[in-house]
């Protein structure tokens, strides 16, 4: 039975966080919207996976609206402004093919606003990238990355291709030395070391990855005995790793690398750095302001106003990639936000049972800003949020991988039983215990009778 007069709840951006809060959040207490350009919410992990096909594509990602959810309401759009004062989202329709239609804008009022808008790929304003490059952020990428593949592999096989058109063609060069950017190196090289040399076997020896990363080395974030021996592992294998590497340019056959100059290939991929959405150019918050800019907000997620007061605003949060905790820098993974998530949907959830004992909701506000929110005999908000840190796990190709130890003294994993930790845990983070039975079915049948490269 729905509670008359539900207070507005309204979400935005579809990724991690926003997703789990449109999942879990009570319907019966809060009248919810969720906000984004996509109607779908995509598994980060499982994209390098679908995009060698481990898996079939929609496994990779799970709708916004579903049956068991039919009162939320989903509107595919992008929020331009934020009026604070007037508890207004400016948006605009998010459609590609019909660009026409975003002049139509239209207002969506709220009483609860919690802002997960996500971020976009960094291309540190390097000129042809954004024209050439493949990013890996949703499942419509990790398509593209397959068919880009399999094209290349056709042309490669055209009779009158000489073979130094070979080698630039299967030449695969992936930008970034972060998880995203080695697991998909590893999975691209299993592929080409298994399947691909039966179905290609002519031109499947010309195939060539490099990785190339400004930084110092890949896999920055673990300790340096396992970023070496990462790195030790794929250079064994032949993949090319090119740390403290700066790409100049690119176009759409060759990328412009300082001191090596012209380098041919044949797909691109950028995996390396985020930049936040133009949302937040343009709302009153206080924002980070080194590195990547991130919404701030108090250690009960409440959004910080811009200067220097410490004020925040009522029934306003901020989470996921493009929100940080002010003193915390928590990092812009997957885990993060989905913490963040929980706590405010655990929070939320408290206050409504606590509201439907004492009466109608007032909205969002709160008679004392700077402290938590609170009602009547309830625990809501009464305590702050805390991320726990899990081990980092990362797969760098032929059943092999690398965990992160547990504290400074620990020298972590490596091996199969790492990549066994980084399968199992990928296959985890899909929520839809359906899906993960298909996913372990398609595994298994891989195993025996091998990918359907065919119908690729």
């Amino acid at each position: 039975m729905t509670t008359p007069n539900r207070p507005r709840l309204v979400v935005i951006g579809s990724g991690w966080a926003g997703f789990y809060l449109a999942e879990h959040i009570d319907l019966n207490a809060y009248s919810i919207s969720l906000i984004s350009p996509r109607r779908t919410s995509a598994y980060t992990p499982l994209l390098a996976s679908a995009a060698v096909g481990l898996f079939n594509f929609y496994l990779a990602e799970e709708p916004v609206r579903s049956k068991s959810r039919c009162a939320l309401r989903f509107i595919k759009a992008n929020v331009l402004d934020i009026n604070f004062q007037t508890k207004t989202c400016r948006c605009a329709p998010a459609f590609d093919e019909d660009p026409q239609l975003a002049n139509d804008e239209f207002d969506v009022d709220y009483d609860y606003l919690l802002m997960a808008p996500g971020c976009v790929p960094n291309t540190f304003d390097t000129p042809g990238v954004s024209e050439n490059a493949i990013f890996i952020k949703n499942v419509s990428d990790a398509m593209k990355v397959r068919k880009t593949l399999f094209d290349l592999l056709e042309k490669a096989s055209l009779p009158n291709v000489t073979p130094e058109r070979v080698r630039e063609l299967l030449h695969i060069a992936i930008v970034g030395g972060g998880p995203t950017g080695i697991e998909l190196t590893a999975e691209l090289d299993d592929l080409c070391q298994d399947e691909l040399r039966y179905t290609y076997p002519l031109v499947a020896g010309y195939v060539s990855i490099s990785v190339y990363d400004v930084a110092p080395h890949i896999l920055s974030t673990y300790d340096n005995k396992l970023h070496e021996y990462a790195a030790s592992q794929l250079q064994r294998r032949h993949i090319d790793v090119a740390p403290n590497t700066r790409i100049e340019k690119a176009d759409d056959q060759a990328l412009y690398i300082k001191d090596k100059g012209r380098v041919p290939y044949g797909m691109l991929i950028w995996a390396t750095g985020n930049k936040n959405v133009p949302l937040l150019e343009k709302i009153d918050v206080k924002l980070s302001q080194r590195g990547l800019k991130r919404i701030l907000a108090d250690h009960h997620l409440r959004v910080f106003k811009s200067g220097a007061t410490g004020e925040v605003y009522d029934g306003v949060f901020a989470l996921g990639d493009a929100a940080d905790v002010e003193g915390a820098s928590l990092p812009t993974t997957a885990e993060a936000a989905v913490q963040k998530a929980r706590y405010l949907v655990q929070n939320f959830n408290a206050l409504a049972k606590s509201l439907a004992k004492s009466g109608p909701c007032p909205a969002a506000d709160s008679p004392d800003p700077s402290s938590p929110i609170t009602t009547t005999g309830s625990d809501a908000f009464s305590k702050p949020f805390a991320y726990s840190q899990k081990q980092l796990v990362s797969y760098i190709g032929a059943h092999d991988g690398v965990i992160a130890g547990k504290g400074p003294n620990h020298e972590g994993w490596t091996g199969r039983s790492a990549w066994l930790a980084w399968r199992s845990g990928s296959l985890m983070w899909n929520r839809n215990w359906r899906s993960r039975v298909v996913i372990v079915f398609t595994w298994v049948l891989n195993r025996v009778w091998g990918k359907e490269i065919a119908r690729m």
